[in-house]
């Protein structure tokens, strides 16, 4: 089995050597940089499965280095993490297309669990993509057979129950991953996507931080930390959702308990 490979930025030298050391312990390949610019360097010689990036270095800024990683490597997964979180950076962060936001101090046990679990999700989102293109070229093979026969046709589109999840005016494609909102496409990060989805599937009950967090990013988060994430991708989603975002009519807060979806 082939070992991931994680690509550490962060001018603290000593943070750095740690979380090295600590992934590293974990059975991952690891190669640290110590500014954005030697990661971006890196990355053009060298292929990873995941990065980490303080948010706040000297130089190139972490959210500089997301946008230039997002646009030649969409499909590489980027954690972000800072020691001043503010909601602003966060949603910055998540609208360039950062998989996570994390804070510090980042204990190991976090570490571990997150990067285990973005990196199952990383596989089984490249799965996906090798089975979308492999049925695209059945498709395109069978439309070419049809064409050269009489033969009745035998290719049926997979059930819409199963490929599309609808509350109210919103409706999730499953398959493309893709939002829409009195049928207007609506654009989410993929993680934000996912907060949606599990709050679709409870909808109209109370989601609790901790599950909401489990269910859609995959780890168990300590309450404090499962509220701020959850913060941050609802306040994403609010912004893609609301016509008006400070008085939201279809993701509810329940105070110090979660959130709920009220859509029918």
């Amino acid at each position: 089995m082939k070992t991931s490979h994680i690509l550490i930025v962060d001018d603290e030298a000593t943070l750095r050597q740690t979380l090295a050391r600590i992934l590293q312990q974990a059975g991952f390949d690891v190669t640290t940089a110590e500014n954005a610019e030697q990661g971006i360097a890196f990355l053009k010689t060298s292929a990873f499965d995941l990065i980490f990036s303080d948010l706040r270095m000297p130089g190139m800024a972490g959210l500089e280095a997301l946008k230039y990683i997002h646009a030649h490597y969409p499909n590489l997964p980027v954690v972000l993490f800072t020691a001043q979180p503010d909601i602003n950076s966060a949603v910055e962060a998540l609208r360039y297309g950062a998989t996570d936001y994390l804070l510090k101090p980042l204990t190991p046990d976090v570490i571990i669990e997150r990067t285990q679990a973005i990196l199952k999700n990383q596989k089984r989102e490249n799965r996906k993509r090798e089975i979308a293109l492999q049925i695209s070229a059945l498709q395109a093979e069978l439309a070419t057979l049809e064409s050269d026969t009489d033969a009745p046709k035998t290719f049926s589109a997979p059930p819409e129950a199963e490929r599309y999840l609808k509350r109210g005016p919103i409706a999730l494609d499953l398959h493309a991953r893709r939002v829409t909102l009195d049928e207007e496409i609506i654009s989410l990060p993929p993680t934000s996507f996912d907060y949606l989805l599990t709050l679709m599937r409870h909808s109209p009950n109370v989601v609790d931080f901790q599950t909401l967090v489990a269910e859609a990013q995959g780890y168990q988060a300590e309450i404090r930390e499962a509220q701020e994430l959850a913060k941050w991708h609802i306040h994403q989603i609010r912004q893609a959702l609301e016509a008006d975002a400070p008085k939201p009519g279809f993701l509810i807060n329940i105070r110090g308990v979660g959130y709920k979806l009220v859509a029918d």
